[in-house]
């Protein structure tokens, strides 16, 4: 990421229908060249969110920024903005080029036509251009989808939900996708179920739950509070009580579970942890059967961290 100015700020924005609160008070901002993730359950807002950041939806409450200009004048900056919301719709009997020539020219991006190829080529659809939209996959609609987006060279890219529906081969190639487009100055917001496939390219992290900011910041800054683990197997199912009372007296608070100890890492770092208690079962002369380490994941922290919330 660079230093230059946020690519997104919102501030106090909140978005009512009647009586119902979609977005509530929500402040928050994006880096510019950042890969955000935006997670949350389904009807935390986030694709309400998105709508306001490209002027589909106009907030209740509150101000914000989008490169620079007023979020109250979409105008202002939605020519620097591509986007796919909720699934392109195209024309099916059209082939993939066809679809990209003919939004170019009702974009007014005809000066854009020549990125055409470039940008097929970028989501892995050169070999398929004369192909009709209504013949592809729904990865590769998805993907055309994001051809679409990016035929302006957007500086900002907007994605909701891509891996929606697809299978894992399409979901690891969207995940490869929103690399190779990211980097520079280009800032991409993408939301998603799958949060293993954000926790490996995203770089910030934006959590909402039922329209109200959870967590804004640094990937790493968010998993920095989960718990990690250390899992010890004794080689003699009867050393597990012995394995549990010593790693009690170092301290810790041991969770036996059946033929293995498992030790939350509080303030250290499981592999040093995991060298330690290794250390430490030889002198008490139980042999081990498996120690491993591991860090929390993504969405196993998020699935904590909300089921701690007041919902």
């Amino acid at each position: 990421m660079t230093t230059a100015s946020p690519a997104v700020t919102v501030e106090g924005v909140t978005k009512r229908y009647g009586r119902r609160v979609v977005v509530d008070d929500l402040t928050l901002e994006i880096p510019t060249g950042a890969v955000a993730g935006f997670i949350g359950p389904n009807g935390a807002g986030k694709t309400t969110t998105m709508a306001m950041l490209l002027g589909l939806v106009r907030p209740s409450r509150g101000t914000g920024t989008v490169l620079g200009r007023p979020l109250s004048d979409p105008a202002a900056y939605l020519g620097r903005v591509g986007a796919l919301i909720e699934g392109p719709g195209l024309w099916p009997a059209l082939t993939g080029a066809e679809n990209l020539r003919l939004l170019a020219r009702l974009s007014g991006l005809e000066h854009d036509r020549c990125r055409i190829p470039d940008v097929l080529a970028l989501v892995g659809l050169e070999d398929r251009a004369g192909d009709r939209y209504g013949q592809y996959s729904l990865g590769m609609k998805q993907r055309l989808g994001i051809a679409a987006a990016l035929l302006g060279d957007p500086e900002l890219l907007v994605l909701d939900e891509p891996t929606n529906g697809l299978d894992p081969v399409g979901i690891n190639e969207m995940r490869q996708l929103i690399g190779a487009v990211s980097g520079g100055d280009r800032t991409v917001v993408v939301s998603s179920h799958i949060l293993s496939e954000l926790e490996a390219v995203c770089d910030w992290l934006i959590v909402i739950d039922a329209g109200a900011l959870v967590y804004v910041g640094p990937t790493e800054g968010f998993l920095r509070g989960a718990t990690a683990v250390v899992t010890i197997v004794p080689e003699a199912d009867a050393d597990v009580a012995r394995l549990a009372d010593m790693v009690a007296r170092l301290g810790h608070a041991p969770r036996r579970d059946g033929t293995s100890v498992t030790v939350p890492v509080n303030g250290s770092e499981p592999r040093a942890l995991a060298a330690s208690l290794n250390r430490a079962a030889m002198q008490e002369g139980i042999v081990l059967a498996g120690l491993h380490s591991s860090r929390p994941t993504l969405e196993a922290h998020y699935l904590s961290v909300l089921e701690g919330a007041d919902r």
